[in-house]
């Protein structure tokens, strides 16, 4: 009975000490902070019916700085690579470079550790396909939503929810600019249709 009790009262202890640390632990941003951020995506299909396979691999770097708690600013990068092989022939070998600058909004905490924000990206975009040598070149802006859930207090992970409004041109060599635009009112809608996940490291 005497070892019943004293298991109970270190149960006890520990979810006390447990929760009294939760209660202490701040997750969140200051101004003057710095995050390192980031996604990798990889696919790859086979479709025995055409005799088709694809393989694409993509990153996302970014690095941001806080002007305030909730406010800040940065620059992006990306790498994509897709490579298309037809009965065993290559028939599209394309990858692409892009920079940008973002500025992030955090607006909305949904309890302690997760926190809403809305991001406008400016960034170019640079490709090239290896195997029938065409080369394009673009720029795109865009507002977004997204959301960052903390695993401890310096990492989190990252969903980029839905695209609100969007706009991109680009340009083939010896060609014409293609240019879009979309808007998204009713987010709520794909909200994970189109999520992108990625790790948050704050510094």
């Amino acid at each position: 009975m005497k070892k019943v009790m004293i298991m109970a009262a270190i149960a006890v202890f520990g979810l006390s000490n447990v929760n009294a640390q939760e209660a202490e632990t701040t997750y969140g941003f200051e101004e003057g902070g710095i995050i390192l951020e980031g996604g990798l995506g990889f696919n790859s299909t086979n479709n025995k019916n055409t005799d088709t396979k694809t393989n694409g691999f993509s990153i996302n770097p970014k690095v941001g700085y806080f002007l305030t708690e909730d406010f800040a600013v940065g620059v992006q990068g990306s790498y994509n690579s897709a490579t298309t092989e037809v009965r065993g022939t290559d028939v599209s070998d394309n990858k692409s470079f892009g920079a940008g600058v973002f500025a992030r909004y955090y607006f909305l905490d949904l309890g302690k550790r997760f926190k809403t924000y809305t991001e406008l990206d400016l960034g170019y975009a640079s490709s090239k396909n290896k195997i029938t040598d065409v080369k394009a070149d673009g720029f795109g802006a865009g507002l977004n939503l997204g959301i960052n859930y903390f695993v401890t207090e310096n990492i989190a992970i990252s969903f980029g929810l839905a695209d609100v409004l969007s706009y991109s041109s680009a340009k083939v060599d010896g060609g014409k600019a293609v240019s879009g635009f979309n808007g998204n009112i009713n987010v709520f809608n794909n909200f994970f249709d189109t999520a992108q996940f990625g790790l948050l490291f704050k510094l």
